[in-house]
């Protein structure tokens, strides 16, 4: 019987969003646990979200790789492969198969075993589950593997949250994120009904509303600010991911989408209220306990996993949500986190 290789140094190349990177976490800890002396380096697609590993316990380097930005050249993707062939990794592990410049970079690293992702076909598997798949070459078997998020903000970002929440009058009372953006703005609840829900929010539980989200959100935060007759705090395109992170990990939920502050969330121990439509919660809903999913399977096109809406009432599936069903759902879990 052959002795299993004890990998060393190990790279995992993954340039995707928040979502996908913190969905990703669970496979980097299952990898640790198999290879403890192993060095992990994970190639990312933008300093910014390289931060989501900045306090990774199991993530030793993350690497920059910006395809449209500073690595468009060939002499500059020529000096990242130089980089990755210096490295002399012995394991690496692609998740972004479909990227041909990935596949070059690669190749700086061969001869080592590559582990190549595949998406599920035909059966429906979270996200996370299906990356924890990719390993089972090693015999790490996905069944056994524990599947939550992990991010840690840090102190710096925690103290930015804790003073941010004594600063705005925050601290002591239940709070609640609302994230109107998304990727994609099929995945959006109205902001007329965010408005409306984060009025009754405070009117009725007496909780602070906090708004949360990207910069090229701006126009959605806007449109609830202005609609909103009680006091809220805009956060939109004004964190960092650490920083957003510290927030969402002192507050009592978050309404959000499907998109990468709902994975935020559930990776610090938040409880989240996820509002799905046209995507698929079993395929990249939020994980663990004590989250709710607020979607209408009624309506006969969800869900279509599709870039843009073709149901004759656009959007239908998300103007179904109404605002009494998410509000009553919040109301349960502020009083359940009072309790």
């Amino acid at each position: 019987m052959m002795k299993p290789v004890e990998y060393q140094n190990i790279l995992i190349i993954k340039p995707g969003a928040i979502g996908d990177l913190l969905q990703l976490t669970p496979a980097i800890r299952a990898l640790h646990g198999k290879y403890p002396q192993a060095r992990i380096s994970v190639l990312v697609s933008s300093a910014a979200t390289a931060a989501l590993f900045q306090h990774n316990p199991h993530v030793h380097e993350t690497i920059v790789f910006d395809k449209r930005g500073a690595h468009r050249s060939p002499l500059a993707l020529a000096k990242l492969w130089l980089q990755l062939y210096r490295a002399r990794y012995d394991l690496v592990v692609n998740y972004q198969r479909s990227n041909l410049k990935a596949w070059f970079l690669i190749l700086s690293a061969l001869p080592c075993r590559v582990l190549v992702y595949h998406k599920a076909r035909g059966r429906t598997v979270h996200a996370v589950l299906n990356h924890i798949e990719t390993l089972a070459p090693l015999g790490i078997d996905p069944a056994k593997v524990d599947q939550h998020l992990e991010f840690e903000p840090g102190e710096d970002a925690v103290r930015f949250a804790a003073d941010l929440f004594a600063s705005s009058g925050l601290a002591g009372r239940p709070v609640v994120a609302l994230n109107p953006g998304a990727s994609n703005r099929i995945k959006c609840w109205s902001p007329r009904r965010f408005a409306r829900l984060g009025d009754r929010l405070a009117v009725e539980l007496g909780a602070g509303v906090v708004i949360v989200g990207g910069a090229d959100e701006r126009d959605l935060a806007e449109a609830i600010v202005s609609r909103m007759k009680s006091p809220v705090l805009d956060l939109v395109g004004k964190t960092t991911l650490l920083q957003l992170g510290a927030v969402l990990q002192r507050c009592t939920t978050i309404v959000t989408g499907d998109t990468g502050p709902l994975h935020m969330a559930t990776s610090v121990g938040t409880p989240v209220v996820a509002l799905f439509g046209a995507i698929n919660p079993e395929r990249t809903g939020p994980v663990g306990e004590g989250h709710r999913v607020i979607r209408h399977p009624e309506v006969a096109c969800v869900p279509c996993v599709a870039d843009r809406c073709v149901n004759p009432v656009t959007m239908e599936c998300m103007k179904k949500i109404t605002v009494e069903e998410v509000f009553n759902v919040v109301e349960e879990m502020v009083k359940g986190r009072r309790g």
